[in-house]
């Protein structure tokens, strides 16, 4: 047929004069769509809603946080919400394979609960580096019996802010840290209910490659994007005083 379809398509001045011809016809090409390492599952499903048209909030109900792979993907133009949760997870498995599961299980912890670890690595530290100590650091403090402490689990709390447009909340006080919920890792000890966010290989490495015998206990990322660690609590203020 060379009918052409009534709609909306997206030409590029690179096509040629067929390939825009058949595009024209109906035949949209397939849409890539870039997720982020470290969005929860409502970042994910506010960009495939933008960008693939696929209803967030079915896609909400279809993920599973912390198993939703984010990197760039193919998709068809018609794909369902469902689809791409499974092609997400799908992905996730792939990548979380038996060597990276085994490791993890000999620190002592299972899979899933190396997946919260490393969703809340993936929101506290930004390098491989950083990653790879902070992963270390919270590892030590679960086996010494120590709150893990991390802000991360704090905003996955506070949720989305209108006034920041952003699901990861800036500036936190101490009244934020008395919030109750399980997730509140100030409040309780040990590991939270389930992820904060879809980690990416490398924080799920990092828990792998965690070493709970690092000297420190402390971590401390400065506005320069540098990173500072303390064995001791007076270390770690002197550090966060010294190092605006």
């Amino acid at each position: 047929s060379t009918a052409i379809a009534a709609g909306t398509f997206k030409i590029s001045p690179s096509m040629s004069t067929p390939e825009i011809v058949e595009i024209l016809k109906g035949k949209q090409a397939e849409v890539w769509v870039t997720l982020i390492e470290g969005w929860r599952v409502e970042e994910m499903a506010d960009k495939l809603s933008s960008e693939l048209g696929v209803g967030g909030s079915e896609f909400i109900k279809n993920a599973k946080e912390g198993y939703m792979f984010p990197d760039s993907y193919l998709f068809a133009p018609d794909t369902t919400a469902e689809i791409v949760a499974k092609r997400l997870k799908d992905t996730f498995d792939s990548k979380f394979d038996s060597d990276l599961g085994g490791k993890i299980k000999a620190k002592g912890l299972t899979e899933d609960e190396g997946i919260i670890l490393a969703s809340i690595v993936e929101r506290e530290a930004r390098s491989d580096k950083a990653r790879t100590e902070v992963a270390s650091i919270l590892l030590k403090r679960l086996k010494v019996d120590m709150g893990l402490n991390a802000d991360a689990t704090l905003q996955y709390i506070l949720g989305y802010q209108e006034d920041e447009k952003s699901w990861w909340k800036r500036h936190l006080t101490k009244e934020h840290k008395k919030v109750d919920s399980p997730y509140n890792t100030y409040l309780y000890r040990g590991l939270p209910p389930k992820p904060i966010c879809n980690p990416g290989l490398s924080s799920l490495e990092a828990v792998a490659n965690a070493d709970p015998n690092t000297p420190y206990l402390y971590y401390y990322h400065d506005s320069k994007g540098n990173s500072h660690y303390a064995k001791t609590l007076e270390e770690h203020l002197e550090n966060v005083t010294n190092n605006p």
